[in-house]
């Protein structure tokens, strides 16, 4: 004879409904956040692209036009380097290149000599204003030559919603977009240098007889436990907290652009959301 079933306590029955309303929502959260489209990113403009196929994987308000701060300083570099300057050459800070647009301070004083590789690491590194300004002053032909030869490059790459002013980033009317930049990022990351020093997470240089300590400016790159082949970050006021990257994510080698991002540790809350997104996905996301 069958034993007659226990009838549940009111209480017991409620206890069930939310512990199957839990596992429910559990599953669905899992399957969003694996879906394409659900990582909630609060940067205004993003771009995440394969650095090899060129196959986008992200993509929020690429084609903004915006200012891009000291992102600008990539292409301080390229031009730099592409005009085969001698790198040893002693170039003396001056007063020149004392910031005036936005008034930011700087660890170099004016009269400090340096060499041109010394200027080129503190401005990719820790994007230091005077070194990437004294870069644009001393070459041949003064600054307007080199914003022109700037606005050249980036024609020559197909930046075609890109324009420069100024070497340093400074000025709001440096301005592209985020599918410029990954251009940008690309056409960098061909420069031995740049790549060096972009991802150098500390470094000390001689200015005016005493040692200056220099920190990159992207704590992920001083964390360590990132795969980062190139990273420049930004700031001014008009453009927001910006991050570019070219990275190792999830077995693929991936263009990160992050622009706008409104708090302080926005863009790095970012790009970690973007790392566990992708390697959460083990088929590999599409948006």
């Amino acid at each position: 004879m069958a034993s007659p079933q226990r009838r549940l306590h009111p209480l017991e029955g409620i206890v069930a409904m939310g512990a199957l309303f839990l596992v429910l929502a559990l599953a669905v959260g899992f399957a969003q956040a694996a879906e394409p489209g659900k990582v909630q990113l609060r940067s205004a403009s993003v771009l995440v692209q394969d650095a090899d196929s060129g196959e986008i994987i992200i993509n929020k308000n690429s084609d903004a036009v915006v200012p891009i701060a000291s992102i600008t300083k990539l292409m301080t570099a390229m031009v730099t380097l592409d005009r085969g300057l001698d790198l040893q050459q002693r170039i003396a800070v001056s007063s020149d290149d004392v910031d005036s647009i936005k008034g930011t301070r700087s660890r170099l004083r004016t009269g400090s000599m340096l060499t041109r590789k010394d200027l080129l690491l503190v401005a990719l590194m820790a994007s230091e204003n005077r070194a990437a300004h004294a870069l644009g002053r001393s070459y041949p032909g003064g600054l307007d030559a080199f914003v022109a030869a700037m606005n050249a490059k980036a024609a020559a790459l197909g930046m075609t919603e890109s324009r420069f002013v100024d070497p340093t980033g400074l000025s709001s009317g440096n301005v592209s977009s985020a599918r410029d930049l990954a251009k940008l990022v690309r056409a960098a990351h061909r420069y031995e240098l740049i790549r060096e020093y972009t991802t150098t997470s500390e470094a000390t240089v001689t200015a005016m007889g005493r040692q200056v300590a220099y920190r990159n400016t992207n704590g992920l790159v001083r964390a360590g436990h990132w795969d980062i082949g190139l990273s420049k970050t930004g700031y001014i006021r008009e453009a927001g907290r910006c991050l570019v990257m070219r990275v190792r994510l999830a077995s693929r080698d991936l263009i990160v652009v992050l622009l706008d991002s409104w708090g302080r540790q926005t863009r790095i809350g970012d790009a970690n959301r973007i790392k566990r997104w992708l390697e959460s996905s083990a088929a590999g996301p599409r948006t």
